[in-house]
């Protein structure tokens, strides 16, 4: 009996003791109270990506991000695509470096100067004016910029065909006399006016088929100054820049004064002009 009671009572502090919260040291260290979670219940909260958890590194605490922010990729700027000059400050067109010819058959090869005019040729015992008449060598030069070689435009090496083809075009009418509206029935003439040698250089790259009066120039191609050439025209006058030289029938600050269709210097300004340039160039 006494057994008995002494169990009794034992259970009754036991229950006692479990309602008034004195629970285990073990169960009070495992248990965990999380958002009205139950005592005993363990709960186990994952950081979520805006959340930090301590990371412990050689004894010191530090705190690790579980999401990284993405870094932009960096932005390339493409850059500005380069025009041709279309003023000069200084009227000299002098040039020393190397120049070299194109021949018949597409061969580039260094450009031998010839003679002076009036000399004669030791080889053919003909006259060197006869030669330099009728035939104008095809000229090159390194880089992106046209020189003036012995009076003719050397094209630069660089630069795309048409343009090229441009300078050797306008090197033809070199030593022509200017001639009111030549050029303008025909590509072919014994002179060329102002627009008559722009519409003449055109077309030995085939980018017009027909010469055009300064007025229509107004309206051809696209607006502005253009990479490699630039017309300039109003309804009294046309010349053109190509890659640093400007082709014009007017000596206008040419401190040479000579007349008719040849390679001039940039002038400082182009005042009083609209520009055009042909698509692309």
């Amino acid at each position: 009996m006494r057994v008995r009671a002494l169990r009794a009572t034992l259970c009754s502090l036991t229950f006692l003791a479990t309602s008034a919260g004195f629970a285990s040291p073990a169960l009070a260290a495992g248990a965990k109270v999380s958002g009205g979670t139950s005592a005993g219940v363990s709960t186990v909260a994952t950081p979520t990506a805006t959340e930090t958890s301590p990371a412990v590194t050689g004894g010191s605490t530090t705190t690790t991000t579980s999401a990284t922010p993405s870094t932009p990729a960096p932005v390339t700027k493409k850059p500005a695509t380069p025009h041709a000059p279309v003023t000069a400050r200084s009227s000299s067109v002098l040039y020393k470096g190397p120049v070299y010819e194109k021949t018949a058959t597409g061969e580039v090869v260094p450009y031998v100067v010839p003679p002076p005019v009036g000399q004669t040729n030791g080889d053919t015992g003909g006259s060197i004016a006869d030669l330099a008449a009728t035939t104008k060598p095809e000229l090159l030069v390194p880089g992106s910029t046209a020189r003036y070689v012995g009076g003719l435009a050397a094209a630069p090496m660089s630069a795309p065909l048409a343009v090229q083809e441009i300078i050797w075009a306008g090197d033809q009418l070199i030593g022509l006399p200017y001639i009111y509206g030549g050029g303008h029935a025909s590509f072919v003439s014994p002179g060329y006016d102002c627009s008559g040698t722009v519409s003449f250089a055109l077309h030995g790259a085939s980018l017009i088929s027909t010469p055009m009066d300064s007025s229509e120039f107004e309206g051809w191609g696209g607006h502005g100054i253009g990479r490699w050439v630039t017309i300039f025209t109003n309804p009294e006058h046309a010349y053109m820049t190509v890659a640093g030289l400007r082709l014009d029938t007017s000596s206008a600050d040419d401190p040479t004064n000579e007349q008719g269709p040849r390679w001039r210097p940039l002038r400082p300004a182009n005042a009083g002009f609209m520009m055009r340039h042909p698509a692309g160039l």
